[in-house]
């Protein structure tokens, strides 16, 4: 199969069509119709074999996965998820993996209305490039840059399950056959808390998704908007699967310092505490309350049973380092 027959046959006229898209797969580029009064969010991410993900990750679950981290993107800023493109770099045309890793591509795309629009293939490592568009109302984005001194700092739910699938293969975790399930569904697949970032604009100050850890992604927070936070580290959610580890270094590690979560951690302040709390629980997201903003410009700092703590041994993924 050449390469057009490929689009042809796995991407073009498959999954949703919707009314906003003049021109899609086909052309040079594609055509959109941005809403009046709306404004474009657009994010990237790039997913490489053995950076990213094992080389053994199911491949509808990639498809899935590799969707997921973006609208959790859009997500954050409070975006309705439109439009994608995608750059599929393949070693081979693999007619079975393909078929697969549509599958799950298309189908997170159908669920969250979102249309595939055009994009790119090649032959290389494997690797897969997501560009992902949404809307938002004008001047009604959430950012990284709006927490103020006394705001509470809240997360959207447990952290951690998506690390311990991780170092449950690299360092031989001992788990059960049902823990080891559920962890790597959760690794496999992140749901995007795409209704709560929409349902979080206009009242909370500040927002990002947890790709990275949520001390790492925290401090983009704190370094954005020119403040400082506090976090009580036995407030923090993990799952009973992350807490059967029983061994309080790893589960505080793994929960703070890993990525892979895509939960939300927004700031919000008195005012609007309840208001939030209560719209979230519509849509079936119970909100945790595990820090506060402070004063302490750059500086996180950590409690454990009322004491400061340490943090542990890794800060959050980064490339390069």
């Amino acid at each position: 199969m050449k390469e057009f027959e490929l689009i042809n046959h796995y991407f073009k006229g498959r999954g949703i069509t919707r009314r906003d898209v003049a021109v899609g797969i086909g052309d040079d580029c594609a055509v959109v119709e941005i809403p009046e009064n709306c404004q474009l969010a657009v994010t990237t991410d790039t997913l490489v074999e053995g950076v990213h993900f094992f080389p053994d990750i199911p491949a509808r679950a990639l498809g899935h996965r590799v969707l997921a981290v973006n609208l959790s993107d859009l997500a954050a800023m409070g975006a309705e998820p439109t439009w994608i493109s995608i750059g599929l770099t393949l070693p081979d045309v693999n007619m079975a993996w393909l078929e697969e890793f549509t599958e799950g591509l298309h189908e997170i795309a159908e669920y969250y209305n979102v249309q595939l629009i055009g994009g790119d293939t090649t032959q290389g490592p494997l690797t897969i490039t997501i560009c992902a568009k949404g809307i938002v109302p004008k001047g009604k984005a959430l950012t990284r840059s709006g927490a103020n001194v006394g705001d509470w700092i809240y997360i959207t739910g447990p952290v951690g399950d998506a690390a311990l699938a991780i170092e449950s293969r690299k360092r031989g975790i001992a788990l059960s056959e049902d823990q080891t399930k559920r962890v790597v569904e959760k690794l496999h697949y992140p749901k995007p808390h795409v209704a709560a970032g929409q349902v979080l604009r206009g009242l909370a100050t500040s927002c990002i998704d947890i790709s990275d850890g949520l001390l790492a992604d925290l401090q983009h927070i704190v370094e954005r908007s020119m403040v400082g936070a506090d976090i009580d580290v036995d407030k923090v959610p993990v799952s009973d699967d992350l807490r059967a580890v029983k061994d309080q270094a790893l589960i505080d590690m793994l929960s703070l310092s890993y990525g892979d979560d895509y939960q939300l951690l927004f700031t919000v302040n008195d005012n609007n505490r309840s208001a939030v709390e209560a719209r979230l629980m519509q849509y079936g997201v119970e909100a945790t309350c595990i820090g506060q903003i402070t004063n302490t410009v750059g500086e996180i700092e950590l409690y454990k049973n009322g004491e400061k703590y340490s943090i542990p041994e890794q800060a959050g993924y980064e490339h390069f380092n």
